[in-house]
């Protein structure tokens, strides 16, 4: 049951970012197979780490292993405005849709590499870190928002379109980084392919990190944020006003923090043989 009193009876789009952490996985097989130079048959991607070929084929195995959320950069869930318009801009009336803000994962990926011969296979390990070192960005595009009514926009309100020039005020660009990190242990590796009952091979692990967004939700009319003032009472019990003049708080007569006077006191330790100049002009004037 959902407790948010913002999505009750409101208009709710499907999950936007659902098809992401595929489509890391499938950019990461193009980017492999569209870069290969080495022969004219290119190696065969298989994400099974137990498949063993026959013949002398050699295999990019590609596996993602675990999911983790950013600890360094994590949003709260509150409700917030969407970077997304449609028509129009929403202060002349356009819609107005709000999200939770996106959850910023890491996704782990053990690439390895399978030969007849070893020698070829170090070959091929080189190749792909050579490779994977050009993906500055593995996806680099405009930011899919999925509306409550099923279609695909940008965040300028525009039917989605992959091609589309990365130009304008306003555009959201969806980037996927890839680093190569050392997120597993050669004792981790080998439990990690003794479970897939697989054998072990040299391996590399590397880190994508992904923005997952979830559903809009449409606002009619806007929205309307109800900020509760200071609730100070204007007098205390006894009928004295508690502001001054300039609008400052007063204490109370009587009240801790307070001289006899309704004067309050001065923070640090308390005087001893201390005067205000008013009080000597008085004094003199007497």
């Amino acid at each position: 049951m959902n407790s948010d009193p913002m999505l009750q009876g409101a208009q709710r789009g499907p999950m936007s970012g659902r098809n992401i952490i595929g489509e890391v996985t499938e950019a990461l097989h193009r980017f492999l197979l569209d870069g290969y130079d080495i022969s004219e048959q290119p190696p065969r991607l298989e994400e099974d780490l137990s498949f063993v070929p026959k013949d002398r084929e050699q295999v990019i195995y590609v596996y993602m292993y675990r999911v983790s959320q950013n600890p360094s950069l994590q949003n709260p869930k509150r409700m917030r405005a969407a970077p997304v318009f449609v028509n129009t801009d929403p202060e002349d009336g356009g819609e107005v849709y709000y999200h939770r803000p996106p959850m910023l994962l890491d996704l782990f990926y053990l690439l390895s590499v399978h030969s007849k011969f070893r020698s070829d296979a170090e070959r091929l390990t080189g190749w792909i870190l050579l490779r994977m070192n050009e993906a500055t960005h593995l996806i680099y595009r405009p930011r899919k928002f999925l509306l409550p009514d099923g279609r695909a926009v940008d965040s300028l309100g525009r039917i989605y379109d992959e091609t589309i020039p990365l130009e304008g005020d306003g555009l959201q660009i969806e980037k996927v980084s890839m680093s190569l990190v050392e997120d597993l242990t050669v004792g981790d590796a080998i439990n990690f392919y003794s479970l897939h009952e697989a054998p072990y091979r040299p391996f590399l692990t590397y880190r994508a990190r992904i923005a997952l967004d979830g559903p809009l939700v449409r606002a009619e009319g806007g929205t309307t944020i109800n900020m509760p003032r200071l609730a100070n009472k204007v007098r205390s019990d006894d009928g004295e006003p508690l502001e001054s003049r300039n609008g400052r708080i007063k204490t109370p007569r009587g009240q801790p923090g307070s001289t006899p006077e309704g004067r309050p006191l001065a923070p640090g330790p308390r005087p001893h043989f201390i005067r205000r100049s008013a009080d000597v002009e008085s004094d003199s004037e007497d």
